[in-house]
């Protein structure tokens, strides 16, 4: 299984950015994949779950009116849209995959596959 996850980069307060995360070797479908993020200093968190049970999502409340999940199933692609990204959200941010079927498993255990890792900068 391998991740690569891309569309980082730097963007002003306000403004909006869409991660992509290629999953390649696997069936995505199979697996519940997620965003998590580390900004300078501080320890990693998640940010979005996407379950392979029923497609359902759950997204961190600190985001949750800004970002949303989604996945292609026929490109192997979970997305991350983040709107009004403000300065607190410069983060590395990485997708994960498991074959856990819940975000609530997922996101109590650590997922066994990990991308590289993008980064967003806001800052004006």
């Amino acid at each position: 299984v391998q991740l690569q996850a891309s569309g980082g980069g730097l963007v002003q307060p306000g403004g909006s950015l869409r991660l992509s995360c290629v999953v390649s070797g696997v069936t995505l479908g199979d697996y519940t994949i997620g965003w998590f993020r580390q900004a300078p200093g501080k320890e990693r968190d998640w940010v979005s779950c996407l379950a392979s049970s029923d497609g359902s999502t759950t997204t961190a409340d600190s985001v949750k009116d800004r970002f949303a999940i989604s996945r292609n199933n026929a490109l192997n692609t979970v997305y991350l849209q983040m709107n009004s990204l403000q300065p607190d959200d410069t983060a590395v941010y990485y997708c994960a995959a498991d074959r856990v079927q819940h975000c609530t498993t997922f996101l109590t255990t650590t997922p066994d596959y990990w991308g590289q890792g993008t980064l967003v900068t806001v800052s004006s």
